[in-house]
């Protein structure tokens, strides 16, 4: 059966909140799932013209936390709302703090949050490299200092359903489960 390549399923596709702040210094967020680790300290989101997109190309900065299983309601809500006709951080309940690093909020319901100076915005194309500064990971979601997913629990877009689902466990390991086909 041949399906829509509209809706092509590309997966997985992560759940980035975007935080940002106006030129008021009101805290912005929105949803987006096209985005990759584009290299080492480095983060690349493909995003259309939105509030937050205007405001990080005024203030060069911002920032990207991974919505999780507890988050997504308000995950899904920064995706179906305007920043440009309510401030959707006070409508959805959430707490903020600027930043120690960049010129952006940082969602503190959120586990996980990269901290982002703009390194290029590409208005034709609306693609958004980020050079990530810092991270910030709560204590709840670290095993012997590093961030488990198990515990985290991030959560994915799926397009062919238009869901979200979590993703799962290890099934494998990296740089070492094919060296045994190398012998």
């Amino acid at each position: 059966m041949e399906l829509s390549a509209k809706q092509s399923v590309i997966t997985p596709e992560g759940v980035f909140i975007i935080g940002s702040y106006d030129e008021n210094g009101v805290p912005n967020a929105m949803n987006a799932a096209w985005g990759i680790q584009s290299d080492y300290g480095e983060i690349t989101l493909f995003l259309a013209k939105h509030k937050t997109t205007d405001n990080i190309k005024k203030t060069k900065a911002f920032t990207v936390a991974m919505a999780t299983k507890d988050t997504v309601v308000i995950s899904d809500y920064f995706g179906v709302e305007t920043g440009n006709r309510v401030n959707k951080i006070e409508k959805a309940g959430c707490h903020v703090h600027k930043s120690a690093h960049v010129n952006a909020p940082i969602i503190e319901e959120y586990p996980l949050t990269l901290e982002c100076e703009m390194k290029s915005w590409d208005d034709e194309t609306g693609i958004l490299v980020g050079k990530i500064v810092s991270e910030q990971a709560d204590e709840s979601i670290l095993t012997d200092g590093r961030v488990d997913l198990d515990k985290m629990q991030p959560i994915m877009f799926d397009i062919a359903t238009s869901s979200y689902r979590t993703i799962g466990p290890v099934v494998g390991k990296a740089f070492h489960d094919g060296l045994a086909l190398k012998k």
